[in-house]
């Protein structure tokens, strides 16, 4: 297996900058789109064979040195009591959001059996593919937000209310999330995941003092409680740049930085204790081959001045994005990141 992800991971020695892309498997793939006429996301997610086939196919056309498993962060909530839908043109909703701490309380664990289309899936890609599967959460405020807000929300008033307002309630939904993030990611490991990466997409919402207060001690305890699993362990946000000080303390073997703040900048707020990946801005991928050229190389040589460096994009792909463009991306990564 080509395992350079998993060492830069580790801060080991690498041969070239190992790459792989959030959202890497999606609309942009002529193949995916085909496949979304006949099945919805969550349609795919819960049929292996699919699942398989779409999670494996950036591998396939883009030689990229990781696989990230093809699913959403909202998976692991109907299982534990919160139904959703994921509607065209809003995205995941949630039908009855939190509101009081009944509704918390309502929740339950999780149930593995509830997760076996995800097991039976990573099981298959674990024994086919050629480089690590990554499994995934969504980190306890980005998903908290989605439970009170009820869809995707631009500013998280309801969310911020409730932590502000109503911190017994908050504080239970904190301890409902760490449990089911923690067994949802050991469910992952056990049916054969390489590395893990919690997404929290919308913790650039909040200021320091309050990730502090109200989602800090949650994810560094989610981090020890998966500390034993032998597997590298990734957290990511959006927008974190001034959270990146408070970030290094959650437990992370390496932390994710969007195109924000300069590579260059994000490495010594982060220290060389924990690997760094980032951050192209996935605009960058609509530009000149020349323009995007530089900016990799750029964002390589960064790389390079940290104790491992895995190149990604500092979000996701983008629809109108081009497969050959990625794939030539890809390539070039490879060759100008080659240790000499």
């Amino acid at each position: 297996m080509n395992d350079r992800f998993l060492r830069a991971c580790r801060r080991e020695t690498v041969d070239t900058t190992p790459v792989w892309y959030m959202r890497q498997a999606g609309r942009y793939q002529p193949e995916y789109r085909e496949i979304r006429k006949k099945y919805s996301l969550i349609d795919i997610v819960k049929i292996p064979e699919l699942c398989v086939e779409v999670t494996t196919l950036p591998v396939q056309q883009l030689n990229v040195d990781a696989a990230i498993l093809f699913s959403d962060i909202m998976v692991p909530l109907d299982p534990i009591g919160m139904p959703f839908e994921i509607r065209s043109g809003i995205g995941p909703v949630v039908d009855h959001p939190i509101q009081a701490l009944a509704d918390v309380e309502r929740l339950h664990d999780l149930d593995p059996n509830d997760l076996s289309f995800m097991t039976e899936t990573i099981k298959i890609l674990s024994r086919e593919l050629p480089v690590p599967l990554i499994g995934f959460s969504g980190a306890p405020f980005t998903l908290a937000s989605y439970m009170i807000e009820g869809k995707p929300s631009r500013d998280y008033l309801k969310t911020k209310a409730m932590m502000y307002s109503d911190p017994k309630t908050w504080f239970a939904l904190m301890n409902r999330l760490e449990k089911t993030i923690i067994d949802y990611l050991e469910i992952q490991v056990n049916a054969g995941a390489k590395a893990l990466q919690i997404f929290d997409s919308w913790a650039g919402a909040l200021s320091p003092d309050d990730y502090r207060e109200y989602v800090l001690p949650t994810v560094q305890r989610i981090f020890q409680g998966i500390s034993h699993l032998d597997v590298p362990k990734i957290y990511f946000g959006v927008g974190t740049g001034e959270l990146l000080f408070d970030l290094k303390q959650t437990g992370a073997d390496v932390l994710g930085v969007d195109w924000r703040v300069p590579l260059k900048e994000a490495s010594p707020r982060i220290g060389n204790e924990i690997a760094i990946q980032g951050n192209l801005d996935p605009a960058l991928l609509l530009a000149p081959w020349d323009v995007l050229k530089q900016k990799a190389m750029e964002i390589i040589d960064a790389g390079r001045e940290h104790s491992g460096h895995v190149f990604n994009l500092g979000h996701g792909v983008f629809p109108t994005a081009s497969v050959d463009t990625l794939k030539r991306l890809t390539e070039f990564i490879h060759e100008y990141g080659q240790r000499v």
